[in-house]
């Protein structure tokens, strides 16, 4: 598979003056705010100025959690919640069930789904890019949480950067050696065999 996925060619994407904002969907426990952190440093790495934070509110295991990564060539000066993400990355599909994930999300953006099919068949997802990578079956081949409750984030980093191609694998990998709690290796591992598993879906309204 190229990298050249149709949201790393727009130009709106990828010129000097765009900042990148970034929403997580998660569910406690899954380690959606340190993915966040983790793609925030992955970009600092390369020279970005980079913000990463949670919503506010407990995260308690199970529950829906959101948090946010804000990346830009100049210092970034806004305070906030992102409300119109370019990308929103999905590290649990039943949440779609529950919260609108689009929500905001601007006219050409991507989301990276978690989800073991090719065939999302959600028709809400049709006027964006979506890109999937089963994280929940590579978490558990690595040992990353437990069968029942494995965690995703890293796998699905390296799904976003295979995906957007707006941060190099390379320097996700280090940040995940220098950021997750515990297993670096394994994580990494996760995070490159999701890169190389990830899948660019035509939306629903274009196979019509």
């Amino acid at each position: 598979m190229d990298g050249n996925f149709a949201f790393s060619r727009n130009p709106a994407h990828t010129g000097s003056g765009a900042m990148i904002e970034i929403r997580f969907h998660g569910r406690g426990g899954q380690g959606a705010v340190v993915a966040a952190k983790i793609l925030a440093d992955a970009f600092f790495r390369e020279g970005k100025h980079v913000q990463s934070f949670p919503a506010f509110g407990v995260e308690r295991r199970g529950a829906p959690v959101t948090a946010f990564t804000r990346i830009d060539h100049a210092p970034i000066l806004i305070r906030c919640n992102i409300y119109q993400p370019d990308i929103v990355v999905v590290l649990d599909p039943t949440i779609l069930n529950e919260t609108d994930v689009t929500g905001g999300l601007k006219q050409g953006g991507m989301i990276i789904l978690n989800a073991p099919r090719k065939e999302t068949g959600i028709q809400r997802l049709e006027q964006f890019l979506v890109a999937t990578v089963d994280a929940t079956a590579i978490a558990v081949r690595h040992g990353l949480g437990t069968n029942t409750n494995p965690i995703v984030n890293t796998a699905i980093l390296g799904s976003f950067a295979r995906a957007t191609g707006v941060v190099g694998i390379e320097s996700v990998l280090a940040s995940i050696r220098e950021g997750v709690p515990k297993g670096p290796e394994e994580n990494a591992a996760a995070a490159r065999e999701a890169y190389e598993h990830t899948q660019e879906l035509t939306t629903i309204s274009e196979k019509r």
